[in-house]
């Protein structure tokens, strides 16, 4: 079972126009997305970042969008500790102001309005419906349309709100991406565009800002919900793409407080060359004293990247604390560099944001694209394509040259010693725990041939195969005799006993006993890995899990959920508890018991591959 490459993220879909003022929304289609200016909605009061980002405590909602007072002229000079400065309020312009004015359809009576639409408006026959919605399927990776069952859309709306993204497997966020983008039945009991919102702002957060790009684009503009709206507002920003923002704000801006859809109906004017009008929305902002400082000069900035503009705006960070997600958001679009402390203070789902932002140059997306491929966004196949792509560019970094050749000789070398030397030099002291490492050689593993290595080399190459799903491969090294009884080939034993397809090596009761004694939680994890995929039974391997403390029927809520789920072969319900079960930050936080659970509940619903797959992570990287 090979890990599917990361499905094609390009997005063309037409959008559709509403009434007179298509000239903008239609104007914008054609523009190039190298210059793209990503938006996002101002979420509340306390922070711009999506929850989970950072050391503060999680985020507001994106749909709680309160109307921000008018600062008095006191408070307008200073901004509340651990908030951002962008307090952007435009919802008082009247009608009489210029700024709403310039563009107006009251010249048309309503019957005028609706003929002017009919023109554009495609048959019904070609709207999205919201009852199935996303762009995978069965025959593409997805799950079937039925694969959240009868479970209640309120009830899973919940659990992926609160889910603390990233996971820490993988595979788990593999696995969790295709039942999210599955066109999948909307449960009875929620409106179809937030069924599609909760989807799309889970994705986000956990990196996947392209996925959440195609599936808020699965849905027609008109149909948006005020959640939608808002979780758009995010996507766009994460993907740099803010094109697509602009068919959005009228409708936006007619259901949300937010006055960042006014910023970002001045940068759209901006992009349609209307410059009179941005810069009216950017005058009657500043004279509110909604804007100031850093996040100010990157609206700016962005308005001038418009057609026509002349606005040259310097960008300087100093004295800025916090890197919120406008700030993010314009400065990647406009390539603005941002200082490496804000960077790493913003999560690890920003940096792989970064890793497709097409406005970067090459080098600089090495972080994030390494990121990516350790959340899962990124395949292993991937992260070799960058590498060799980036391979020879005199802007990568000092130390990337030397692994980059490392990389060239693990698949290219004529001699199989060389190969395996080449990769040895890679995953280092680390061993099968570089996850970088493994993913990086996973394929030139694979294609060797089965040979004479120590026990320690074996663990880390069986691990490098099964990272990036060559379950096949990996089987083939259970030929390798001798080496198998080694005592530093147990992991590489213990990962071929829970990843291969069928059991090709024995599992004695008493190496099983001492694996799991002497290597404390990864022996555990083998154990619970084992009995979950119906490998090892029997009284012997009662009494070890017993020793173990391993307690495998259910007792938390979570447990009876997940095993509920299996139990009426929900795949998709499964594939969402799995990530809930998933929310620590190091495998050394993951309770065995929760293992046993995930990897039986996926084998119940046929999703085998990927329960092996979870098996061996957990083996892997504890």
């Amino acid at each position: 079972m090979r890990e599917p490459a990361n499905e094609d993220m390009r997005n063309g879909r037409r959008r559709k126009p509403r009434g007179i003022r298509l000239l903008i929304g239609t104007g914008l289609a054609g523009l190039s997305l190298a210059a793209a200016v990503p938006l996002i909605a101002q979420q509340g009061p306390t922070s711009l970042l999506p929850p989970g980002f950072g050391d503060a405590s999680p985020a507001e909602e994106p749909i709680q969008e309160p109307q921000a007072p008018s600062p008095s002229p006191a408070s307008s000079q200073q901004t509340q500790p651990g908030k951002p400065a962008l307090q952007l309020d435009l919802s008082g312009v009247g009608a009489g102001d210029a700024v709403s004015n310039i563009v107006t359809e009251a010249e048309l009576t309503p019957e005028e309005l609706a003929e002017q639409q009919k023109k554009y408006d495609l048959p019904a026959r070609a709207r999205w419906s919201l009852d199935r919605v996303g762009p995978l399927s069965p025959a593409t990776g997805g799950v079937a349309p039925d694969a959240f069952g009868q479970a209640s859309g309120k009830y899973l709306a919940t659990l992926m709100r609160e889910a603390k993204a990233p996971f820490v497997s993988r595979w788990a966020s593999i696995l969790l991406r295709r039942a999210l983008l599955s066109a999948v039945d909307t449960p009875g009991d929620i409106d179809g565009a937030d069924w599609v919102a909760e989807r799309a702002w889970l994705l986000v957060r956990m990196g996947e800002a392209d996925s959440a790009r195609m599936l808020v684009q699965s849905v027609d503009n008109d149909r948006f919900s005020p959640r939608l709206y808002a979780v758009a507002m995010q996507v766009y920003l994460a993907s740099a793409d803010p094109i697509g923002l602009c068919p959005l704000y009228q409708g936006a801006k007619a259901r949300s407080t937010s006055p960042s859809w006014t910023m970002a109906e001045a940068i759209c004017a901006s992009f349609s060359a209307e410059q009179g009008r941005a810069s009216a929305i950017l005058n009657q902002t500043e004279r509110r004293g909604r804007t100031r400082g850093i996040d100010y000069r990157l609206t700016e900035k962005a308005v001038g990247a418009g057609a026509n503009a002349r606005r040259s705006v310097k960008i300087e960070w100093d004295g800025v604390e916090q890197l919120t997600a406008w700030r993010y958001g314009l400065a990647t679009a406009l390539n603005v560099d941002i200082p490496a402390p804000l960077m790493n203070g913003a999560g690890r789902q920003v940096l792989a944001w970064q890793a497709r932002a097409p406005m970067l140059a090459l080098q600089k997306r090495l972080p994030g694209v390494e990121t990516a491929a350790r959340l899962g966004v990124f395949s292993g196949s991937a992260l070799v394509d960058y590498y060799a792509e980036l391979d020879g560019n005199d802007a990568a970094p000092d130390d990337f040259q030397a692994r980059a050749n490392a990389v060239r000789l693990a698949y290219g070398a004529p001699d199989v010693d060389d190969r395996i030397d080449a990769m040895r030099s890679l995953w280092g002291e680390e061993g099968h725990r570089n996850i970088l490492a493994m993913l990086a050689i996973s394929r030139a593993a694979a294609a060797l041939p089965v040979t004479a290595v120590d026990g320690a080399d074996f663990s880390s190459l069986i691990a490098a195969m099964l990272s990036a799903g060559y379950d096949i491969s990996a089987e083939r090294w259970a030929k390798a005799g001798a080496v198998l009884q080694e005592a530093g080939a147990a992991d590489g034993w213990a990962m071929l006993a829970v990843g291969a397809p069928r059991m090709v090596v024995d599992v004695p009761v008493d190496r099983l006993r001492d694996y799991v004694g002497q290597d404390g939680p990864r022996g555990k994890m083998l154990l619970a890995g084992l009995m979950a995929l119906d490998r090892a039974r029997g009284e012997e391997i009662g009494q070890i899990a017993s020793e173990a403390e391993l307690v495998t029927h259910a007792r938390t809520r979570w447990e009876q959920a997940i095993d509920g789920a299996a139990g009426r072969g929900e795949k998709a319900t499964v594939a969402l508890l799995v990530a809930i079960g998933m929310q620590v930050s190091d495998w050394r936080r993951m309770p065995p018991e929760h293992l046993y659970h995930i990897v039986s509940a996926l084998r119940r619903v046929g999703l085998d591959p990927a329960a092996r797959m979870i098996a061996v992570e957990a083996i892997m990287r504890t």
